[in-house]
């Protein structure tokens, strides 16, 4: 299969697209769902032959340990990111929105400021204020057409009652790739303020041409004693359901706290999810990913040139991941308005802009990981839909 042939998704469980009605008021048997960030397409051949191989095997019972699976992560690293990992810094999650709520388990207590910075991945405040902590907004900055990082504004929003700093890198919604002399200085400033430093870098193998990721541990290893980083092939190839992702951890104190965390919750990895991963992270994986940045670097050129012939419509030029955010202030409508007319007149489910936080009340995130003809009907729905404006 190619990244372009029709998967009908409906009526697979899928969330992304029998979730839509009931949250949407978007039908998926007329409409288009771009919200939630997994990808309209099959994951990577050589994923599915693991599966295949697992169920020829036939039996899925106890595994033990798991060391190709952590020499698969380890070689991911060092060859996609130029990163120097130890297998042992390596523990796994339940994917990454359990990783996040056991770095607030492990590392905060009720009541304790959680620093993000918004607009902001709307998980992190919903988890911030499911485990009873408190969320601490520090806006980022804007700057040009995409958005800067106001340290001194967020150090006057702090009161000293804060002990984590949630950060996403490549930042989500906007696309944004930091620079490694703005992660320093992120890390300083959790330095400063004796946090934390949680690094949330799911979407670090989707980066596009001209822009380079660097990890948050490459960047500032002088920053090892206080940061956590978090990785997972989920996004990248399209496997978010085996709920299984990484927290890498080199400080020897942090990963001992979060080991014992684990196993008081008797976790142990999803053999399925080690299986495909370990797969996944391989020189075949790595072709396939390249082959899927190309796919989507297309779609959000055709995606962004549509938006631009449509008046008073912008969307920020992506430097990573396939989620493009679009504001509508340009409009003059309020949120339910272009709202109504995305929903109602689009037929398109889109992930709602102010559930990232300060930042995003204009704005709408579109998923582009899918077939170029479903990106290409959303482009002639929104034109219809906004054709009034001049």
């Amino acid at each position: 299969m190619t990244f372009n042939d029709l998967i009908d998704r409906r009526g697979t469980n899928s969330s992304k697209w029998d979730k839509m009605e009931k949250l949407y008021g978007v039908s998926p048997q007329d409409g288009l769902a771009m919200w939630t960030a997994d990808s309209d397409y099959a994951t990577a051949p050589c994923v599915i032959e693991a599966v295949r191989d697992a169920a020829d095997h036939g039996a899925f019972g106890y595994t033990w340990e798991h060391p190709q699976y952590l020499a698969a992560v380890q070689w991911w690293m060092q060859n996609r990111h130029d990163w120097a990992i130890d297998t042992d810094w390596v523990l796994t999650s339940q994917g990454l929105g359990n990783a996040i709520a056991l770095c607030l388990d492990v590392w905060t207590q009720p009541e304790d400021g959680v620093v993000i910075f918004t607009p902001v991945y709307h998980e992190f405040a919903h988890k911030i204020n499911t485990a009873g902590r408190r969320v601490v907004e520090c806006p980022l900055a804007r700057q040009g057409d995409s958005y800067g990082i106001d340290l001194e504004d967020a150090q006057s929003r702090l009161d000293g009652s804060e002990k984590l700093l949630m950060w996403c890198s490549p930042q989500n919604p906007s696309g944004r790739v930091w620079s490694p002399e703005e992660l320093r200085a992120v890390a300083a400033f959790a330095e400063r303020n004796g946090l934390i430093l949680v690094s949330d870098e799911i979407h670090q193998d989707l980066v596009y041409p001209g822009h380079t990721f660097v990890p948050m541990d490459k960047a500032a290893p002088e920053a090892r004693p206080w940061t956590v980083t978090l990785t997972a092939a989920s996004k990248t190839f399209n496997i978010a359901g085996q709920r299984t992702g990484n927290m890498i951890i080199p400080d020897d104190k942090l990963r001992a706290t979060m080991r014992h965390r684990l196993k008081t919750l008797d976790y142990a990895p999803s053999a399925l999810g080690v299986a495909m991963i370990t797969a996944a992270y391989s020189p075949e994986g790595a072709a396939w990913a390249d082959t899927q940045v190309a796919h989507l670097d297309g779609n959000r050129k055709l995606f962004d040139a549509a938006i631009a012939e449509i008046p008073d419509l912008w969307s920020m030029p992506l430097q990573a991941t396939y989620l493009a955010w679009v504001d509508f202030s340009g409009t003059g409508m309020d949120h339910d308005e272009f709202v109504r007319r995305l929903r109602e007149d689009a037929r398109i489910a889109t992930s709602s802009g102010p559930g990232f936080g300060a930042g995003g009340e204009t704005f709408e995130r579109f998923n582009l990981a899918t077939q170029r003809s479903r990106v290409e009907e959303a482009c002639a729905r929104l034109k219809r839909a906004f054709g009034d404006l001049q």
